[in-house]
């Protein structure tokens, strides 16, 4: 049967290795509860078996990372609203995602479309540093305030056109993009490691999730899958 995995940049109708002090709402009783129902139902009984991944996905408190209006359902198998036009990717995308970029904590990562935060917070529970890229300059603000807010200390946010990454720092051992271009970008990679990964999905109106390694060669694609998200944007002329 075909699996479509929907990217949380896809609205839906009608809906920490950063140190430091969080929010009292991270450790409430009902939220812990929540989250660990979240992590039992929807990703342990799926294909998510990344033993670090689930931690990272039970430390993180995902409803910190969408606006108050929709805390309710911030633990759903689902992708919810965060304001410009944009949602939180549902949690099972988010793991999927993370444990295909197989992260070791020595690693340095980038991530194209920060929306919330919370993927790179996920990341960065698992990195040794993030970079993360958004386009929408109140999505960005946003974020870094939540991230600094929760203690993330290792993560980078910067407002700016995912298609030419932050060249300023790299090379990255993994590359991840939460939005989907019509082919690989270049630019990215260019700045991914020898031997690195990254998680992307390709297309306009056919996409797959590819998990590509850069070689000395070129690129090898090691899995894909048919996805759905929405288009990136500010593509460079040619």
């Amino acid at each position: 049967m075909t699996r479509y995995l929907w990217s949380g940049m896809l609205a839906l109708a009608g809906l920490a290795c950063g140190a430091g002090s969080a929010s009292p709402q991270q450790g409430a009783p009902a939220w812990d509860a929540e989250r660990r129902r979240m992590v039992d139902e929807q990703l342990r009984t799926r294909d998510i078996r990344n033993p670090q991944v689930l931690d990272a996905m039970l430390s993180v408190p995902r409803h910190l990372f969408v606006p108050e209006a929709q805390r309710a359902g911030a633990y759903g198998d689902f992708p919810l609203p965060i304001g410009g036009g944009q949602t939180i990717s549902q949690p099972y995308i988010v793991a999927f995602m993370t444990q295909a970029l197989d992260l070791e904590p020595e690693h340095r990562v980038l991530e194209i479309g920060t929306g919330s935060g919370y993927q790179a917070a996920i990341l960065s529970t698992l990195s040794r540093e993030v970079f993360t890229i958004e386009i929408v300059p109140s999505l960005a603000e946003q974020a870094r305030e939540t991230l600094s807010t929760l203690g993330y200390r290792n993560i980078h946010v910067r407002t700016g056109n995912g298609y030419l990454g932050w060249p300023e720092h790299a090379q990255y051992d993994r590359i991840m993009v939460t939005a989907a271009p019509d082919e690989v970008p270049p630019a990215l990679l260019e700045q991914l490691a020898i031997g690195g990964l990254m998680a992307i999905p390709v297309g306009t109106v056919t996409q797959e999730l590819r998990i590509l390694r850069r070689t000395a060669a070129g690129t090898e694609v090691l899995d894909t899958l048919p996805v759905r998200f929405v288009p990136m944007t500010n593509k460079p002329n040619d």
